[in-house]
Protein backbone atom coordinates (compact mmCIF):
# COMPACT_ATOMS: atom_id res chain seq x y z
CA UNK A 1 0.00 0.00 0.00
CA UNK A 2 1.30 3.23 -0.99
CA UNK A 3 1.60 6.26 1.69
CA UNK A 4 1.43 9.86 1.00
CA UNK A 5 3.53 11.12 3.97
CA UNK A 6 4.08 14.62 4.65
CA UNK A 7 8.43 15.61 4.37
CA UNK A 8 9.29 18.13 7.65
CA UNK A 9 11.74 18.39 9.59
CA UNK A 10 12.25 14.86 10.98
CA UNK A 11 12.03 13.50 6.84
CA UNK A 12 15.64 12.06 6.57
CA UNK A 13 15.62 11.20 3.10
CA UNK A 14 16.59 13.80 1.20
CA UNK A 15 19.64 13.00 -0.83
CA UNK A 16 17.45 9.56 -1.99
CA UNK A 17 14.69 12.27 -2.91
CA UNK A 18 17.34 14.03 -5.04
CA UNK A 19 18.06 10.66 -6.89
CA UNK A 20 14.22 10.25 -7.37
CA UNK A 21 13.92 13.91 -8.43
CA UNK A 22 16.76 13.71 -11.10
CA UNK A 23 15.90 10.15 -12.54
CA UNK A 24 12.31 11.21 -13.40
CA UNK A 25 13.34 14.19 -14.92
CA UNK A 26 16.08 12.86 -16.82
CA UNK A 27 14.32 12.44 -19.75
CA UNK A 28 14.03 15.95 -20.43
CA UNK A 29 17.64 16.51 -20.60
CA UNK A 30 18.36 18.01 -24.06
CA UNK A 31 14.81 18.57 -24.70
CA UNK A 32 13.81 21.39 -22.63
CA UNK A 33 15.24 24.73 -23.31
CA UNK A 34 16.25 26.40 -20.71
CA UNK A 35 17.22 23.19 -18.71
CA UNK A 36 15.31 22.02 -15.76
CA UNK A 37 16.02 23.53 -11.96
CA UNK A 38 15.64 20.45 -10.89
CA UNK A 39 19.56 19.51 -12.43
CA UNK A 40 20.69 22.61 -10.15
CA UNK A 41 18.92 21.40 -7.23
CA UNK A 42 21.09 19.53 -3.80
CA UNK A 43 20.06 17.72 -0.92
CA UNK A 44 19.91 21.22 1.49
CA UNK A 45 17.86 22.89 -1.29
CA UNK A 46 15.35 19.72 -0.98
CA UNK A 47 15.49 20.38 2.60
CA UNK A 48 14.84 24.11 2.62
CA UNK A 49 12.10 23.68 -0.28
CA UNK A 50 10.25 20.80 2.46
CA UNK A 51 10.18 23.56 5.36
CA UNK A 52 9.37 26.72 3.29
CA UNK A 53 6.34 24.71 1.44
CA UNK A 54 3.61 21.83 1.96
CA UNK A 55 5.92 18.73 0.68
CA UNK A 56 4.73 15.16 0.27
CA UNK A 57 6.27 11.96 0.11
CA UNK A 58 4.37 8.88 -1.84
CA UNK A 59 6.52 5.48 0.08
CA UNK A 60 5.60 1.66 -0.50
CA UNK A 61 7.40 -0.91 1.91
CA UNK A 62 9.75 2.24 2.66
CA UNK A 63 10.64 2.33 -1.32
CA UNK A 64 10.47 6.11 -1.83
CA UNK A 65 8.02 6.59 -5.41
CA UNK A 66 7.35 9.95 -5.41
CA UNK A 67 6.76 13.53 -4.38
CA UNK A 68 5.00 16.93 -4.87
CA UNK A 69 5.86 20.16 -3.36
CA UNK A 70 3.00 22.73 -3.00
CA UNK A 71 3.30 26.66 -2.37
CA UNK A 72 0.02 28.45 -1.94
CA UNK A 73 -0.58 31.50 -3.71
CA UNK A 74 -3.63 34.18 -3.39
CA UNK A 75 -6.48 31.79 -5.09
CA UNK A 76 -4.57 28.87 -6.40
CA UNK A 77 -2.12 26.10 -4.83
CA UNK A 78 0.98 25.91 -7.21
CA UNK A 79 2.29 22.41 -7.96
CA UNK A 80 6.08 22.59 -7.92
CA UNK A 81 8.71 19.19 -8.28
CA UNK A 82 5.98 16.64 -8.91
CA UNK A 83 8.21 13.77 -9.54
CA UNK A 84 7.28 9.51 -10.25
CA UNK A 85 10.25 7.71 -10.08
CA UNK A 86 10.40 5.97 -13.59
CA UNK A 87 9.84 2.11 -12.71
CA UNK A 88 6.66 2.54 -11.02
CA UNK A 89 5.17 5.27 -13.07
CA UNK A 90 1.57 3.96 -14.59
CA UNK A 91 0.77 2.63 -11.20
CA UNK A 92 -1.37 6.27 -10.41
CA UNK A 93 1.30 7.35 -8.07
CA UNK A 94 0.84 11.09 -9.72
CA UNK A 95 -2.93 10.94 -9.35
CA UNK A 96 -2.80 10.15 -5.77
CA UNK A 97 -0.28 12.92 -5.20
CA UNK A 98 -2.51 15.11 -6.94
CA UNK A 99 -5.32 14.17 -4.72
CA UNK A 100 -2.92 14.95 -2.11
CA UNK A 101 -2.50 18.52 -3.30
CA UNK A 102 -6.48 19.07 -3.43
CA UNK A 103 -6.99 18.16 -0.32
CA UNK A 104 -4.57 20.64 0.69
CA UNK A 105 -6.16 23.13 -1.28
CA UNK A 106 -9.55 22.54 0.28
CA UNK A 107 -8.08 23.04 3.27
CA UNK A 108 -6.46 26.50 2.39
CA UNK A 109 -9.85 27.53 0.35
CA UNK A 110 -8.04 27.97 -2.38
CA UNK A 111 -9.74 27.00 -5.55
CA UNK A 112 -8.12 25.87 -8.23
CA UNK A 113 -4.47 23.84 -8.50
CA UNK A 114 -1.93 25.50 -11.00
CA UNK A 115 1.31 24.02 -12.04
CA UNK A 116 3.85 25.03 -15.10
CA UNK A 117 4.94 22.54 -17.71
CA UNK A 118 7.61 22.95 -20.45
CA UNK A 119 6.17 23.38 -24.32
CA UNK A 120 8.14 21.21 -25.34
CA UNK A 121 6.56 18.46 -23.23
CA UNK A 122 3.40 17.54 -24.76
CA UNK A 123 2.83 14.29 -23.35
CA UNK A 124 2.86 16.43 -19.58
CA UNK A 125 0.27 18.20 -21.33
CA UNK A 126 -2.14 15.42 -22.08
CA UNK A 127 -1.17 13.80 -19.17
CA UNK A 128 -2.09 16.47 -16.82
CA UNK A 129 -5.19 17.57 -19.31
CA UNK A 130 -6.34 14.04 -18.64
CA UNK A 131 -6.28 14.53 -14.77
CA UNK A 132 -8.70 17.61 -15.03
CA UNK A 133 -6.11 20.52 -16.03
CA UNK A 134 -6.68 23.20 -18.62
CA UNK A 135 -4.13 24.76 -20.35
CA UNK A 136 -4.42 28.92 -19.20
CA UNK A 137 -1.17 30.44 -20.28
CA UNK A 138 1.91 30.69 -22.02
CA UNK A 139 5.04 32.23 -20.32
CA UNK A 140 8.67 32.59 -20.98
CA UNK A 141 11.64 32.04 -18.62
CA UNK A 142 14.08 35.11 -18.80
CA UNK A 143 16.26 35.95 -21.83
CA UNK A 144 13.54 34.08 -24.00
CA UNK A 145 11.82 35.50 -26.88
CA UNK A 146 9.37 32.53 -27.44
CA UNK A 147 7.34 30.32 -25.27
CA UNK A 148 9.14 27.95 -22.97
CA UNK A 149 6.58 26.79 -20.68
CA UNK A 150 2.27 26.27 -20.63
CA UNK A 151 0.31 27.33 -17.49
CA UNK A 152 -2.02 24.52 -16.56
CA UNK A 153 -5.36 25.09 -13.86
CA UNK A 154 -7.54 22.65 -12.42
CA UNK A 155 -10.65 24.54 -10.75
CA UNK A 156 -11.84 22.64 -7.51
CA UNK A 157 -15.34 21.75 -6.92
Amino acid sequence: MIAVVRMDRTFARFEELLALIQRSFAYMDGVIDPPSSALDLDADQLQNKADAEIAYAAIEADQLLGCIFLRPEPSHLYIGKLAVAPEVQGRGIGRQLLAQAEQVARCLDLSALRLETRIELAGNHARFAAWGFVRTAENRHAGFERTTSVEMQKRLG
